[in-house]
């Protein structure tokens, strides 16, 4: 049985999940929050591939802590993920913590954020953009 770590998006306590139960909502084991719905997940190398692999869309913000627009960008990309809880997971990827992930997804400029759905990338916008912007983009993507 394969399992991947996550940390929790409230007390950022590191928990151990089977793979197989990517597809539920797993809770922490210190605090009792939500570990995959709710707030962004922390995004590695370790846990990606299984995430990716749910049945749950995922939205991914590629970001680096030194970006300015990367840290302007966080308090609408956790607003969201809030926001459609049980709907779509929200990740977010440290391209400084994480070299091997940007790499492997061709990250050229941050922000970043791709949807993805069944494994698959369905849309990518470079930038940030205000609320009403990123909802109205997300609801595209998440329809294709």
């Amino acid at each position: 049985m394969s399992s991947f770590k996550t940390r929790c998006p409230s007390c950022k306590g590191l928990n151990r999940i089977p793979s197989e139960r990517a597809n539920e909502s797993p809770l922490c084991g210190k605090c009792k929050s939500k570990l995959l719905d709710g707030a962004p997940i922390e995004g590695t190398a370790e846990n990606l591939t299984a995430l990716l692999s749910s049945n749950t869309p995922i939205v991914i913000d590629f970001w680096a802590p030194w970006c300015n627009p990367c840290v302007g960008f966080a308090p609408v990309f956790e607003q969201t993920a809030d926001e459609r809880s049980g709907q779509v997971r929200f990740m977010k990827v440290d391209t400084e913590a994480q070299q091997q992930l940007a790499a492997q997804y061709q990250i050229r400029s941050i922000p970043t954020v791709m949807v993805f759905k069944n494994g698959q990338k369905v849309d990518m916008i470079n930038g940030a953009l205000p609320k009403g912007q990123f909802d109205q983009w997300l609801n595209a993507a998440l329809m294709k």
